[in-house]
């Protein structure tokens, strides 16, 4: 099966790319089967070839039932990619699956063309994307790990030997062996820079925990929308595009919601399928501020005819890493581009998130519109398990007034004529405690 590409005469910059798009059995004994629509993801492999500028002059979908181990795809198909290097004066040709070492390599030999599989070309991505010293970590870290893997596509050669002194490089080492070490060695050093960045951000986690403001995370698959959403919400100018992985590095700004309150909003790393899990394990110290968010916005594209699949990627990989997002007490499902959607459409849309019982909201982050509602859902969340207290102070307790509005939600005051402050106001349960181990000591 082949699915019509119509190059976009306004990208003619970068190398001259051809996407192939394999469809492949799926695992076990039930034949093959399609996840997701072949349309959708032949598009969103031709959108990460855009995410670097690639000229994307050709794509197509292609069937494959029998993978072939030496080159994946059978004897007609490689025949006709030879000619379409020819033909279309092709630098690249992108497989948008994972292709183990002697596949890559079989393939250029026999296309006469630079081959890259999904793996590789979402590395280039994330080096592409990342800006601070953090990201740059996290991405050479997994550059390392996948190149680590592929020493022999470098090193043909396997009967080159080395000579040296020493338990290292010694008589009858082979290069590969002695590059395998030296990436290793890369690898041991980069680990352990990213544990002290690990340990960095638990040293600027602890001033927050003191001054115990709500931490809001959101997540999502790439191009759901989230950076957009995080500029509305809080004023902040991070890189938002139709890009996919338009943002890597994890960006945190404080916030106020309409009832006053102050909150702190991180976006993340956007996931997408079939990512091998090193590479996420990459961004783990990125994702801990997900691990320790009082609550989670799961950005989902509306629009986007595999949402439901997609949203399962992002919470099978955020499993994968050990973090658990789908408590109903923090978890909320924000449907964002619904200015995409048809009347009926956002009602379907409805109906389903309902059926799924979980809390959720309906928006535009472009158009900003529906953001009162995530604030207002936001509230509520960080309303649950809260305690609500009468408290009367001497109106010259300004220190201790200050204190509870501060930590917490002032529902009521009333100021009487006797000099006396009388509030309503809802605590955390762990400020609750504080506020009466206070009164206790100084009664």
């Amino acid at each position: 099966m082949t699915n019509e590409y119509r190059p976009d005469p306004d990208r003619r910059t970068g190398d001259r790319t051809y996407v192939i798009d394999p469809i492949l059995p799926a695992r076990g004994d039930d034949g093959p089967t399609i996840v997701r629509s072949p349309e959708s993801a032949l598009d969103e492999s031709v959108g990460l070839c855009a995410a670097i500028e690639l000229n994307v002059v050709g794509a197509e979908t292609i069937f494959v039932n029998k993978p072939r181990p030496a080159t994946l795809v059978g004897r007609g198909v490689l025949e006709r990619l030879a000619d379409q290097v020819k033909d279309l004066e092709l630098d690249l040709i992108v497989f948008d699956t994972d292709l183990t070492p002697g596949q890559q390599r079989n393939l250029e030999r026999e296309s006469g063309c630079k081959v890259i599989d999904r793996t590789g070309l979402i590395l280039e991505i994330f080096g592409a994307r990342a800006r601070t010293a953090e990201g740059r970590l996290q991405v050479e870290l997994a550059h390392l790990q996948y190149q680590r893997s592929r020493l022999v596509r470098s090193w043909t050669h396997l009967e080159r030997q080395r000579g040296g002194a020493g338990f290292l490089g010694g008589p009858g080492e082979s290069q590969i062996e002695l590059d395998r070490r030296m990436i290793d060695t890369k690898i041991i050093r980069l680990k352990k820079d990213l544990d002290n960045v690990r340990r960095t951000r638990t040293l600027h986690r602890k001033p927050r925990q003191a001054t115990p403001f709500p931490v809001i995370a959101l997540v999502g698959y790439t191009n759901a929308g989230k950076s957009t959403l995080f500029n509305q919400l809080s004023g902040a100018d991070v890189f938002a595009e139709d890009l996919l992985f338009a943002t890597l590095d994890p960006t945190m700004r404080s916030i106020k919601l309409p009832d006053g309150r102050p909150v702190i909003m991180s976006d993340t790393v956007g996931f997408i399928a079939d990512l091998p899990t090193h590479l996420v394990a990459a961004f783990q110290a990125t994702l801990e501020e997900v691990t320790e968010a009082d609550i989670v916005l799961h950005v989902q594209d509306a629009a986007q005819p595999d949402r439901q699949a997609q949203a399962q990627d992002v919470l099978q990989i955020l499993d994968s890493l050990g973090i658990d997002i789908e408590n109903a007490d923090r978890l909320v499902n924000v449907f964002n581009k619904v200015d995409l959607l048809s009347d009926e459409q956002k009602a379907q849309l409805t109906l389903d998130a309902e059926a799924d019982g979980l809390a959720h909201v309906t928006l535009s982050a472009l158009q900003a519109e529906g953001l009162d509602s995530l604030a207002e859902v936001i509230a509520e969340k960080l309303a649950i398990g809260r305690e609500t207290l009468e408290v009367s102070l001497p109106l010259s307790d300004g220190q201790g007034i200050a204190w509870l509005y501060q930590r917490g939600d002032v529902l009521s005051r009333e100021d009487d004529e006797e000099g006396l402050c009388r509030l309503v106001v809802r605590l955390d349960p762990a400020d609750a405690g504080r506020w009466r181990k206070k009164m206790s000591e100084e009664n």
